[in-house]
């Protein structure tokens, strides 16, 4: 998480060089291939992170299964293949031969990336309710499903507006309003980022799981209703 919050402050920097320098000097190229570079360290490390913390690793288990490390497997090269798309597209225009087929290269693939990383958050509440039934720790295990399915809707409501809502933003506005869709991407990837840290930050769990007869048998009552299946 430390790494992404670097990764991210440094593709800003020198995405405003980048601006800076085509200001000062009227010619391209100047910034843009450390811009290219973070960028793309930026968006796997997101995604990676995002995948780590809905399989649960390290809050729920200290280990990925097979199929959670396919999922990094498949998440990994599909987001270089996608950053090498977005780059294209960055340095050329709809003048090239294959612009078109870049684009739809980007987005095919952003979009079975975004499908991809919320398989292991599924499968983390799923895992959980099974869990729930036999463990006999009714308050502790509601309390977790409660934080994943919060994450849940918190990743789907980030990919949502990043992907559709900032897309028809760009798509709509005039070129000398392109910074209204620019503001409103980064606006929601810091809250996105500040929610996903507090969410799961470090914290003492002594006091927090103090519990007494009444609370565990309301956290059981409340696991048996269907508000936690997808």
């Amino acid at each position: 998480m430390a790494l992404l919050v670097v990764m991210k402050a440094l593709n800003l920097l020198f995405a405003a060089e980048d601006k800076h320098y085509v200001k000062v000097t009227g010619t391209a190229h100047g910034w843009d291939v450390l811009f290219y570079i973070f960028q793309s360290m930026r968006v796997v490390l997101l995604f990676t992170v995002i995948v780590l913390i809905g399989t649960g690793w390290s809050f729920l288990k200290p280990f990925l299964q097979d199929r959670e490390k396919k999922v990094l497997m498949i998440v990994i090269p599909l987001q270089v293949l996608a950053n090498v798309a977005s780059v294209v597209i960055g340095e050329t225009g709809p003048f090239i031969k294959d612009w078109v087929t870049w684009n739809q290269v980007f987005l095919i693939v952003d979009i079975v990336c975004c499908c991809a990383i919320i398989f292991p958050i599924v499968w983390s509440i799923r895992s959980l309710r099974e869990t729930s039934k036999t463990d006999g720790k009714a308050a502790r295990n509601l309390a977790k499903l409660t934080l994943f399915r919060q994450f849940y809707i918190v990743v789907i409501g980030y990919l949502y507006f990043t992907r559709i809502v900032v897309f028809a933003l760009r798509t709509i506005a005039a070129y000398k309003y392109q910074w209204v869709a620019d503001s409103a991407e980064e606006i929601v990837s810091l809250a996105f980022y500040v929610v996903m840290f507090y969410m799961f930050r470090p914290v003492e769990r002594n006091e927090y799981f103090v519990l007494d007869d009444e609370e565990e048998e309301a956290a059981a009552l409340a696991l048996q209703d269907e508000e936690f299946e997808l």
